[in-house]
């Protein structure tokens, strides 16, 4: 897909404009300017005062599961008490493996788990700088595959599991169903749903400079990630795109037109497309990176989300 124009001036819905425009009042240093602990307490922050509410459910449970490196966190939500077997959606956190948790992005599971009627399993994967790559993606790995074998731990039984991420969970969502793909869990990889995911480097793309500053996510920013992070380039485990993708399950691709990292997303519908992989692809026009989680400041999003979710019962009903 040929990338915009870097001079041509980019549509910006009026609600995000009024976003965009309120954080740059708000002032203070910039996420890479900020130590570790100001970093992650700013994400945190920033999620509570611009995201929906959390939705009410039967069930919101932490747990946890055996890693490679000790016991990885877990927390189950379901909108019913007991279900039958069916589908586990696996959800992993954004925030570039380095400032996401599992409370950060507790909002957004809860609404996941309200509007697919499915149980959702959270991974907290261990972070960089302290853990840098590929630490994240084996905690993510391993988890998908307990979650996939473990009907009695979780009181509900997978036929197939659903990995889904935002940005740097993208990434994971995607690393993990090459994984099983290669590898198979105990039920098999349903549909994958990468949310601006980085699935190509995006170091030099069209996207990365034109959306460098002021729309949410900052080329600064994903310096400060991928240093902390330090993903080796020539792994897939870092860069998916030279994974295998002829074995990629069916898949609900999403990217924002405002994002410096869109056009990685790009890159990997192509490389689906061009595998003859059945995908549905999303863009978020006018909307920017991290959309999922700022639903109540910018009202639109709610509705973007709705698309995401109409798209995945579309392909899981193709399965039945």
């Amino acid at each position: 897909m040929a990338a915009e124009e870097p001079t041509k001036t980019p549509f910006v819905r009026p609600d995000v404009k009024a976003f965009i425009e309120a954080l740059a009042g708000f002032g203070g240093p910039a996420l890479a300017e900020m130590s570790l602990e100001e970093a992650r307490q700013s994400y945190v922050a920033l999620h509570a005062m611009a995201d929906a509410p959390p939705r009410e459910l039967a069930v919101i449970r932490n747990l946890s599961c055996p890693g490679p490196a000790g016991e990885i966190p877990l927390r189950l939500y379901d909108s019913r008490e007991n279900r039958a077997p069916g589908p586990v959606i696996c959800f992993f956190h954004g925030g570039g493996f380095v400032i996401g948790d599992l409370d950060t992005h507790h909002n957004l599971c809860t609404e996941i788990a309200h509007q697919m009627d499915l149980p959702v399993v959270a991974t907290h994967y261990r972070r960089a700088p302290e853990h840098p790559f590929p630490a994240a993606i084996e905690d993510c790995e391993a988890a998908a595959r307990w979650i996939a074998g473990s009907p009695e731990a979780l009181g509900r039984g997978a036929t197939g599991i659903v990995p889904i991420g935002d940005s740097a969970g993208g990434n994971a969502a995607i690393v993990v169903s090459q994984l099983l793909g290669a590898k198979p869990a105990a039920v098999p990889v349903l549909l994958q749903v990468p949310i601006f995911p980085l699935a190509s480097d995006a170091f030099g793309s069209a996207s990365f400079e034109q959306f460098a500053d002021g729309f949410v996510l900052t080329k600064a920013s994903i310096e400060y990630f991928d240093a902390a992070y330090a993903p080796d380039r020539s792994d897939p485990r870092a860069m998916p795109i030279l994974g295998d993708h002829s074995g990629a399950p069916p898949t609900v691709l999403v990217t924002a037109s405002l994002d410096p990292i869109r056009d990685s997303g790009r890159d990997y519908g192509a490389a689906l497309s061009n595998a003859g992989v059945d995908h549905v692809f999303i863009e978020v026009k006018g909307g920017t990176h991290s959309f999922t989680n700022l639903r109540q400041a910018v009202p639109s999003y709610q509705k973007d989300l709705e698309r995401v979710f109409a798209a995945m019962k579309l392909m899981l009903a193709a399965q039945e």
